[in-house]
């Protein structure tokens, strides 16, 4: 006699519907704080703001509707707002690219067996951790400051720049030279991408009679490039929030010359100086914009050099 296998039970389709309910009230539970929170502390900032950058409001009387008065303004009106935005440009494409290409080029050089490579990443990840302080703003601004070590040896090389920071076509490079120091966080995720790169690809591509610069450009790149435009859009979007390392080196000024007067600053002082908060709010609506429209750029592109695991071209 045929052994008869006994067919599979079926399942109640409404059997585990209780369970999956009482899991997901549980996950509204734990969640509850954190929205409260993004709610208090995010949301409800953001739509003030965006209420009050249609007024004018000076924080001690009621706001006074002006529609589309403070932009028409911003955007025509306010050449002060024209200089911040070209100085923060600026900024942006120098610092981005340049922090990018060192924390990649040292992760490169981390990426070893070698003794003391633990010791030598918590080093290099040190400056990361002390962020745009104060603290680090001033010993910046004394480093790069006339008769400063870093000017005499500047000066023994034939740049004469009499002091970075009161020379207006140097003392910007100071606070990109801040920011390119603390390459720490984005090191650790190139460093972490780095490491999940099959090393059978670098093998074959030895193989092949690839030199190093080869399997960087075939292999390294395209495997590493999610990790490339995680960074690149991580640290584009805080390079036009830069605001303590330009307010510290410049003293609080934007100086010399408005060669540091970067946009957050103009924020600051149209907020918190004139009591202009309206306007302000204007102004930090436009920021918003701007990034988000570059930061869909980015990703627009990116299906043109972004190289997924498993993803067919």
């Amino acid at each position: 006699m045929a052994a008869t296998t006994a067919p599979p039970a079926s399942r109640t389709p409404g059997k585990d519907a209780p369970r999956r309910r009482r899991r997901g009230n549980a996950a509204y539970v734990f969640l509850t704080p954190w929205m409260i929170g993004a709610a208090v502390l995010t949301v409800i900032p953001m739509l003030v703001s965006l209420y009050l950058s249609f007024t004018d409001y000076n924080l001690f009387d009621a706001p006074h509707w002006l529609g589309l008065q403070n932009y028409r303004r911003l955007l025509f009106d306010d050449p002060q707002f024209r200089e911040s935005v070209w100085v923060t440009l600026k900024y942006v494409v120098v610092s981005t690219p340049v922090k990018l290409v060192l924390a990649l080029a040292v992760a490169l050089l981390l990426n070893t067996r070698r003794r003391g490579r633990n010791f030598y990443r918590a080093a290099f990840y040190m400056p990361s951790l002390i962020g745009a302080s104060v603290g680090a703003a001033i010993v910046w601004r004394i480093l790069f400051s006339s008769g400063s070590v870093i000017d005499q040896l500047t000066s023994a090389f034939g740049l004469h720049t009499g002091g970075w920071v009161g020379n207006p076509d140097w003392a910007l490079m100071v606070v990109v030279a801040l920011s390119v120091w603390q390459f720490g966080a984005p090191m650790v995720i190139f460093l972490a991408g780095l490491q999940q790169i099959p090393p059978d690809l670098y093998e074959a591509a030895s193989m092949d009679g690839a030199g190093p610069w080869r399997r960087f450009r075939s292999v390294t790149v395209p495997m590493l490039s999610p990790v490339i435009f995680f960074n690149l859009v991580l640290e584009m979007i805080h390079a036009f929030q830069v605001f303590n390392s330009a307010f510290i080196v410049s003293n609080g000024n934007g100086g010399p010359a408005g060669s540091t007067f970067v946009y957050s600053m103009y924020v600051y002082e149209l907020g918190f100086t004139d009591y202009r908060m309206g306007y302000a709010s204007a102004m930090t609506w436009i920021l918003v914009v701007v990034v988000g429209v570059i930061t869909g750029v980015l990703f627009k592109t990116s299906g043109r050099w972004v190289h997924y695991s498993g993803e067919v071209k």
